[in-house]
């Protein structure tokens, strides 16, 4: 079975799977490129406590797959919450375990989230942002050291930066500073978003795409089951000459795990049409 080239899939697809069999089932549809899920809670694929024992298991396990890995989908806590010295230093270290792994796999990127899952700012939207795109800007300067890019996903329908006022702010505050922005059409559907205004507001800034369907409220649908404008917003990343990749993220709750893997490649089959 093949795919676009430029189309890969998430393992937390399969998050249900332990990495090993995640990494063989995407193999086994014909996949040939991955994202890593690292989100705490959502995929524990790579282990939240990530000394240097578990960056090698981990990384030795997806290199021997022989899948590419486009991008490790990470954690490091809130960053629109301060933290006192220890706290700081924990997601440092956090940080750079995660950068590690990235560079060890051979991903163009870290994903980082665009602050904390909860839309109330801790201090004031302003000050919130300014203190999402400091430490966004921080982490892509360390990342620059692994030979790796820092991306953010923003908007995301459960982060701080869940809409596309919010999103087009923090755009802004990360203008020049090489964070790319991963535009997913679930959240964008979700926060009842219109896909063209999104790449209205950040035209030449994407740098990954992630594919799930939804509806207003829920993000969590198999592609064809909601209302993602996937033929419009694929048109128009083409004309606006986008020649980054795209990822199936296919974390559905409309399915059973047993139907996974033929709904993956009915949906890589789908949108390798729309590409």
């Amino acid at each position: 079975m093949m795919f676009h080239s430029r189309l890969g899939c998430s393992s937390i697809s399969f998050r249900h799977q332990d990495l090993g069999n995640a990494l063989r089932t995407m193999k086994g549809l014909g996949f040939e490129e991955i994202d890593l899920g690292a989100l705490p809670g959502v995929c524990d694929h790579v282990p939240y406590e990530l000394d240097a024992a578990a960056v090698e298991a981990v990384s030795a396990e997806v290199n021997a797959s022989g899948l590419r890995v486009r991008s490790v989908n990470g954690d490091i806590g809130d960053l629109n919450k301060e933290f006192d010295a220890d706290g700081t230093a924990a997601r440092q270290r956090h940080l750079d375990a995660l950068l590690a792994l990235t560079a060890n796999i051979g991903a163009k990127a870290l994903v980082l989230p665009c602050g904390a899952l909860d839309h109330t700012p801790v201090r004031s939207e302003g000050d919130d942002l300014d203190l999402i795109a400091a430490q966004l800007v921080g982490a892509a300067n360390r990342a620059a050291g692994f030979g790796v890019e820092l991306w953010t996903e923003s908007l995301h329908f459960l982060r701080f930066c869940w809409n596309l006022e919010r999103a087009g702010l923090l755009a802004d505050r990360l203008s020049g500073s090489g964070v790319g922005i991963v535009m997913d059409f679930s959240h964008i559907t979700a926060a009842g978003e219109d896909i063209q205004a999104y790449l209205d507001r950040h035209q030449d800034r994407i740098s990954h795409v992630h594919l799930r369907d939804a509806v207003p409220g829920n993000i969590n649908l198999s592609i064809g089951n909601g209302k993602a404008d996937f033929a419009g917003g694929l048109t128009r990343l083409a004309a606006d000459g986008y020649t980054g990749h795209f990822s199936l993220e296919l974390e559905t709750r409309d399915i059973t795990n047993d139907e996974r893997p033929a709904a993956a490649g009915k949906a890589a089959s789908f949108i390798t049409d729309l590409i």
